[in-house]
């Protein structure tokens, strides 16, 4: 390759590294933050209802439902489970998590046509909700425990800081060696796509969430058409979040260590498999945006160790630059989940990873099983 060639594609990727570390809203920084100072106590008992769809949840259910049932809400609390078509014996271990005064279980109707089933069943359960004339419903899964002040604290942070919509993005298991390779850079590449920063500026189009643990004033899910206006989304937190920004209302994302989804990805096969249900989906099933997201993966993440190992100078030292600020930036992440500092410098193979699941989510979906989850096929 001639020489100036080389230097340019140098240049470029020191240049979107730059960017990444300085105008990107400090999105790496939200490790050390760890969601910002915490909200206010609220001096008001609001009416909470949590709503929680299941489907083969055996597994992980009554963990979830034990410590929703331990919350120490300011006001009314309740949790429905929707009992999603499970074959597991999902309902009954829910039912036996809480006492039946905390705790409603009820059965999803038949999947419409047009709906996806988790959306369709946050649906019914926000449908049965409505008797118990919630504030506020707490949208969560079925895999993810909480802590005692989770309702509370999110709560809080809606009446004090006047937000619509409010979510922590849960600590996902990293314990296997896939885990511990691939989460953090799970939650790094989430917040470079929605800073949270930008998440909570109303001057700024960006919205995202964390579907695991939602909490959403009741007027505005009303306001947004409720679960229907979402109801054909796969990626249904960000398509949430998206809604209520646009209907005007205020959002804010956080991470939170006490929240903690406890669903294992015991190997690579399991974290790919993951990413690749919605990784096409995201890039709108565009051919030309897989070719160019690929194409961006390799410019920003393999490009820095590639030239740095087999350029000259200048081009060698300008990638060698982008290779640290890529490690430096993902150094809070790796912290956060408590894996080894020398990991940082090898997020070029993750991102080759994942460039791979991409490919395997456009793959599935375009032989008609994208998306597949549980038996469904979501997004064919």
């Amino acid at each position: 390759m001639p020489r100036v060639p080389i230097q340019l594609i140098a240049a470029a990727t020191l240049a979107i590294w730059l960017y990444l570390v300085f105008f990107r809203g400090g999105f790496w920084r939200e490790f050390a933050r760890r969601g910002g100072p915490p909200a206010k106590p609220t001096s008001s008992s609001p009416r909470i209802v949590a709503v929680v769809p299941a489907r083969d949840e055996a597994a992980v259910v009554a963990r979830s439902i034990a410590s929703l049932a331990a919350q120490r809400a300011p006001g009314y609390f309740h949790i429905i489970l929707v009992d999603d078509h499970s074959t597991d014996g999902t309902a009954a271990i829910a039912a036996a998590a809480a006492p039946p005064d905390l705790l409603t279980v009820v059965p999803a109707a038949p999947l419409p046509a047009g709906w996806k089933g988790k959306l369709w069943a946050v649906a019914e359960g926000v449908r049965h909700a409505a008797s118990l004339r919630p504030d506020y419903l707490l949208l969560t899964d079925a895999d993810i425990v909480h802590a005692p002040d989770t309702a509370a604290n999110l709560a809080a942070r809606v009446e004090t800081e006047r937000y619509d919509l409010v979510s922590y993005m849960a600590t996902l298991a990293c314990d296997t060696p896939a885990e511990r390779a691939l989460v953090p850079a799970f939650v790094f590449f989430f917040f470079l796509l929605y800073p949270p920063a930008w998440i909570h500026n109303p001057r700024r189009a960006a919205a995202g969430a964390a579907g695991g643990c939602m909490l959403i004033r009741r007027e505005m899910l009303e306001k947004i058409g409720g679960m229907a206006a979402i109801r054909g989304a796969l990626i249904d937190d960000c398509a949430l979040a998206r809604a209520v920004k646009q209907a005007g209302g205020r959002i804010w994302l956080g991470l939170d260590e006490n929240t903690q989804s406890i669903r294992p990805y015991r190997t690579f096969g399991e974290v790919g498999r993951m990413i690749s249900r919605s990784a096409f989906t995201q890039l709108n099933h565009s051919a030309v945006l897989l070719i160019g997201t690929v194409a961006g993966l390799v410019l920003t993440y393999l490009a820095p160790p590639l030239l740095t190992l087999l350029a000259p100078q200048p081009a060698a030292g300008m990638a060698a630059l982008a290779w640290l600020l890529m490690s430096i930036c993902y150094l809070p992440a790796l912290r956060y989940y408590r894996v080894a500092w020398f990991a940082a410098p090898l997020l070029p193979l993750v991102a080759l990873f994942y460039a791979g699941a991409t490919f395997h989510s456009a793959i599935s979906y375009w032989r008609g099983a994208g998306g597949e989850w549980k038996g469904r096929v979501q997004d064919g």
